[in-house]
């Protein structure tokens, strides 16, 4: 999964007690509709990145693994997620998830 298109609400209510979060539908290349939970959006050097957590994929192994996608847009200037393909930016952002949760706990 290379280019993505996506719907969100940009919305969030945190409340301590349950933390309820955005669903988002993300389209694959091969035009397949991907449910997930917005985790999460981070600033990373200038970057906006996504924090999601697939719903419902039963054949996925990974499915209870977060993802991590950077906002980008399309030709269009149309916003789209994309796969961080560079190793060093990608643990730039995990880094950064990371640290996030650690304070929050």
């Amino acid at each position: 999964m290379t280019e993505h298109d996506h719907d969100h609400d940009h919305e969030h209510e945190h409340d301590q007690e349950a933390e309820e979060f955005d669903t988002i539908i993300l389209t694959d290349d091969e035009g397949k509709d991907h449910e997930f939970l917005h985790l999460d959006t981070l600033e990373v050097d200038g970057s906006t990145y996504f924090v999601l957590m697939p719903i419902n994929e039963q054949d996925d192994e990974e499915a209870d693994e977060a993802i991590i996608l950077k906002l980008g847009h399309d030709e269009n200037g149309n916003e789209m997620l994309l796969d961080i393909e560079n190793d060093e930016e990608w643990e730039k952002v995990a880094d950064a998830w990371e640290n996030l949760e650690d304070e929050e706990e």
